[in-house]
């Protein structure tokens, strides 16, 4: 195995949202730290609005015949059942490069309220969900969610509404985005309903900034790399200065293995496959933040006689109470036609955002909570209003079938030019807690191996029956909304089938180590130089995208390890 002779101050496993504050804070505090990121890296020249580049190839995912999961899934009788990824459709990779799956996000941002932070001693125990209180609070957090709204880049507008979560700071520091007409329309219809809609923030510049330029609303952000950096990846946002300092090294492709141990609660060496070689790095700190599946699988696989269930995991906790994002989508078309000359102008105006959430039912009174079979007030969710994505290709695969008459020819044609040029589709996007449970976890699978030989991550879903309840009385919600805009078919669909690019816990942090994995400060309760700082360290998932909560911990974790480094 090839040494690297330099012993760097700090290792950092892993590029995106988790990592890149710890990166950037202690580069600029003058510590020596090495980046090992398992995918290439793609620069902002390389970006493109290439669909099949995108969404069709393994080009910013590893390909799944080296790369890949086993899922295990309940089939129709009830059973579990194993498939490997490599198999089917499915794909739990979010963005393999520098700068992680924030290369790729649509930056939806959302902080978590302050009711996330203690769900148990809020609603109390439900039955089959291991639900915990933080061992932090809203407001231990609240100076970093404002750090990254500056250093990282938010843009958005702050407006009253009835949820709103205590700030430190007025508005914030980017001006908001462009709307459509559309947002007027949802503006109106919530005051209708009796509640007024959050003017959502979002990831995205709308002013250029040193490097940066500003969004130009190509209207591609999900599953694309941003082509003028608005979009506030980790890369861009924090890699790049951290780069300038000089005292970051980033070595891409380079895929970590093992964490060694010295027998005396420290990991001394990280040990990492470069161009099918074995080699190694050594540090005072290590830092992992690899996203929760593959976190979990590196500290399982790095077995010795020192951690022989794998590090942090005496207790067998490490990959138990993974989490998803419960919820769903929904949708419904608006008809150029119905709308006069100028309505319909405005309508078509590509590019340009709705910006606009439901958060009246972040938590649910008795009453409504009643309506749906429970004895008082629960936790709601989030209702995110957006526009169909604006790839082409998955339109005109649904567009060949007629209920189940397969379309070709002038039919085909005629019905493709329909949907293109004479409708709008808006949608929205539900997201309410995934309870932890005993069955949603991570493990290495016993038979399956990667290219190089290493054991796969296996991943159970299971879902609480208790999510589905909430997600469909918020998609009754954002369906009133649409039928107030007038739009047309509006369908919605809620299941337990998880998003694979919303993904957390699996080493969740707390106070007890014989219930966590992490201490408050995120490192590994039997591990002296260890942290985790991706979302593996969540308990309870909260109601909003995970990516700005991500951040703003790995910020609070820096602030931590700038007190005890110095």
């Amino acid at each position: 195995m090839e040494q690297n002779n330099i012993k760097y101050d700090i290792c950092v496993v892993g590029s995106g949202a988790g990592a890149g504050p710890i990166i950037y804070e202690l580069s600029k505090a003058g510590f020596k730290v090495v980046v090992l990121e398992k995918g290439p890296w793609i620069k902002t020249e390389h970006f493109s609005k290439d669909e099949l580049v995108a969404c069709r190839r393994n080009v910013y995912s590893p390909n799944k015949k080296d790369e890949f999961h086993v899922i295990e899934s309940k089939n129709h009788k009830g059973e579990w059942v194993s498939k490997a990824t490599r198999d089917s459709s499915k794909d739990y990779w979010n963005g393999n490069m520098v700068g992680g799956s924030s290369n790729l996000m649509s930056a939806y941002f959302h902080r978590m309220k302050p009711v996330d932070f203690k769900l148990l001693s809020t609603y109390g125990k439900i039955e089959g969900a291991n639900i915990v209180d933080w061992p932090i609070t809203y407001n231990d957090l609240e100076p970093f969610y404002a750090k990254v709204e500056k250093v990282v880049g938010v843009s958005g507008e702050v407006r009253p509404h009835s949820t709103q979560e205590p700030r430190s700071t007025e508005d914030f520091p980017y001006p908001p985005l462009k709307t459509n007409i559309i947002s007027q329309w949802i503006d109106e219809a919530g005051k209708q309903e009796g509640y007024k809609m959050v003017h959502g923030a979002r990831g995205i510049i709308s002013i250029p900034n040193e490097d940066r330029n500003s969004c130009y609303y190509s209207g591609y952000c999900g599953s694309y790399g941003c082509s003028s950096d608005a979009k506030s990846s980790s890369r861009v946002a924090l890699l790049n200065k951290a780069l300038k300092t000089g005292n970051c090294t980033i070595i891409p492709n380079a895929k970590v293995y093992h964490l060694k141990t010295d027998g005396n609660h420290k990991i001394i060496e990280a040990q990492y496959y470069l161009n099918n070689q074995k080699k190694s790095v050594k540090a005072g700190t290590f830092v992992v933040a690899c996203q929760a599946i593959e976190t979990v699988r590196l500290l399982l696989m790095s077995k010795n006689k020192d951690t022989p269930n794998g590090i942090g995991n005496e207790n067998r906790l490490v990959g138990k109470n993974l989490i998803f994002s419960a919820g769903g989508i929904g949708g419904g078309n608006l008809y150029f036609k119905d709308f006069d000359e100028e309505t319909d102008k405005e309508l078509k105006k590509q590019g340009l955002f709705v910006n606009r959430a439901i958060q009246h039912w972040y938590e649910i009174d008795e009453k409504e909570a009643k309506a749906i079979g429970f004895n008082q007030k629960i936790k709601g969710g989030t209702v995110d209003f957006l526009f169909e994505h604006s790839n082409p290709m998955p339109k005109l695969i649904r567009s060949k079938w007629q209920g189940s008459k397969l379309l070709y020819g002038s039919e085909l044609k005629n019905k493709i030019k329909k949907y293109f040029t004479e409708q709008r589709r808006i949608k929205f996007e539900i997201f309410n807690d995934w309870l932890p449970t005993d069955d949603c976890f991570v493990t290495l699978d016993d038979k399956e191996v990667d290219k190089w030989g290493d054991p796969v991550a296996k991943i159970r879903i299971g879902y609480h029956p208790h999510d589905l309840k909430v997600a469909k009385l918020l998609a009754k919600k954002g369906e009133k909304i649409l039928e107030i805009i007038g739009a047309k078919n509006i369908s919605t669909g809620i299941s337990g089938a998880p998003s694979p690019n919303l993904v957390v816990g699996g080493c969740r942090f707390g106070t007890d180590p014989r219930s966590s994995v992490l201490d408050s400060n995120c490192k590994v309760h039997s591990i002296n130089n260890l942290y985790i700082t991706d979302g593996s360290f969540i308990p309870t998932g909260g109601s909003v995208p995970y990516t700005w909560t991500i951040y703003a911990n790995s910020f609070r974790i820096s602030h931590h390890l700038l007190k005890i480094l110095k």
